[in-house]
């Protein structure tokens, strides 16, 4: 029997977890050595944890959470991706869970309990003290998402007319509160949202003065219903630590903090990544079904634009046989055209979704990347079609070249930014979509310029 080496460096100096170490936990499991196994993993941090777990191969992975059974802390379940959360999930027997869900934050609960199939759903929240069942069914009843599954459904809220000191008094007494929390919330007795104090401007307030006296009247605040990524930018815009959540009322639900707004910023930006490149809400601990499953789609489509793309080279075949410098040189065109269209694409999907191209701006972005697609498209095509002329020693293929590399550089930029804007316009994610109408673009106006030119001035 292999045995682990005593001495193994858990962390690198960046903070990664090692090899060695990754190595020593995946022996322990292999061994069913569980004191050596949790010797590994004692003191490590929930999120560090989350990403051993995840290194872990399939049945190591299994292995690992049986050998801890117990001695697992529920607080790294939160820290997991959703394919791994809910294979842990199924390891733990019910009981398990229904403690995991007491003990973790409103938030972090509804995590774990958005995606498990109804039934077992209702079985875990039958188990629960009704207060925690009615905060945690609210949440869930909003769409996915959305400010409403985000918020935590503990926060802080004293009515106008109390004094500092006994906002103090109350926030000293009651063991009831949320760990964690910036600012006192305002309300009314129905639970209107009427403004907020910072923690630290209550602290340096003295005690006879009244809460509505100082106040902050103007607050931002989120509605349940809202998209994350809309409240991700409210965060970002105006420099959020927490927002309350408000209903359809102007009631106070719950309130959104800065940690959970971190993960949605990256959550948001690796789903633009990923359906930028046909990709979907995959994760690295997927099955290769499930990922091939998620792929498949995109790749199908593309199939069919190739198809289109090569319909078009099909038009021009006589002119291909007649000059196989045609045959050489045509995917030098396609290849630019779909590149610089990719490069404009990816800007404009991003600025999108951050806000940043509006239609107040829009044709001047649009103005500057035609313009950026022409001086490149201009310089590289020169290039290229002076290297073509001597090649091949035909100034007039060198001459066919530039014109068609200018053309589809140019509609290549414009089509990079059009393209995500029309979607954007018709309530279509121009993450998922954009790719693929882009490429066609590319090809099939690369395609046509270089081979219509050529079939036109050389044959």
């Amino acid at each position: 029997m292999n045995v682990p080496d005593a001495n193994i460096i858990a962390r690198d100096e960046d903070g990664m977890l090692t090899p060695a170490y990754v190595h020593a936990v995946a022996l322990a499991v292999e061994n069913a050595d569980g004191h050596e196994l949790r010797a590994l993993v004692k003191g490590l941090h929930n999120a560090d944890l989350a990403d051993l777990m995840e290194l872990l191969g399939p049945d190591d992975r299994q292995g690992f959470i049986r050998l801890l059974g117990d001695d697992i802390d529920f607080h790294v379940l939160p820290e997991l991706d959703e394919t791994l959360r809910d294979e842990v999930l199924e390891e733990l027997p019910t009981k398990a869970v229904v403690e995991a869900v007491r003990e973790l934050e409103s938030d972090d609960a509804v995590y774990l309990l958005e995606d498990m199939h109804s039934d077992e759903q209702q079985k875990i929240l039958k188990q629960l003290p009704e207060s925690e069942r009615v905060a945690l069914k609210r949440s869930l009843d909003y769409p996915e998402d959305s400010a409403g599954r985000l918020m935590r459904s503990e926060f802080v809220a004293v009515p106008p007319f109390w004094n500092v000191g006994q906002v103090i008094d109350y926030l000293r007494q009651d063991e009831t509160l949320p760990a964690d929390f910036h600012e006192v919330l305002v309300v009314d007795p129905a639970f209107h949202l009427l403004g907020a104090v910072a923690l630290n401007r209550l602290l340096r307030t003295k005690r006879p003065v009244r809460i509505e006296d100082i106040m902050e009247k103007d607050i931002i605040s989120v509605k349940a219903v809202e998209d994350q990524e809309q409240v991700a930018y409210v965060f970002e815009q105006y420099n959020l630590l927490s927002a309350p959540v408000v209903d359809e009322d102007g009631r106070v639900s719950g309130v959104v903090t800065i940690d959970d707004i971190v993960d949605v910023i990256q959550e948001e930006v690796e789903e633009d990544i990923h359906r930028l490149g046909g990709v979907g809400d995959e994760e690295l601990t997927d099955t290769v079904w499930q990922t091939a499953r998620g792929r498949f789609t995109w790749l199908a489509v593309n199939l069919l634009t190739a198809v289109f793309a090569s319909y078009v080279i099909s038009l021009f075949d006589a002119s291909i046989e007649q000059m196989v410098a045609l045959a050489v040189l045509m995917p030098i065109v396609a290849s630019m055209g779909g590149n610089a269209g990719t490069q404009t694409m990816t800007v404009a999907v991003r600025a999108l979704a951050t806000h940043e191209l509006l239609p107040v701006n829009a044709a001047r972005v649009i103005g500057r990347e035609a313009m950026v697609g022409l001086l490149n498209g201009s310089v590289l095509a020169i290039l290229m079609g002076a290297l073509a002329a001597l090649w091949f020693d035909n100034t007039g293929l060198g001459l066919v070249l530039v014109v068609a590399m200018i053309v589809n550089m140019l509609v290549a930029a414009l089509s990079g930014i059009l393209i995500p804007l029309m979607l954007e316009r018709l309530g279509v994610d121009p993450a998922i979509a954009s790719s693929v109408f882009v490429t066609t673009v590319t090809d099939v106006v690369g395609f046509f310029a270089f081979l219509g030119l050529a079939a036109t001035w050389l044959l």
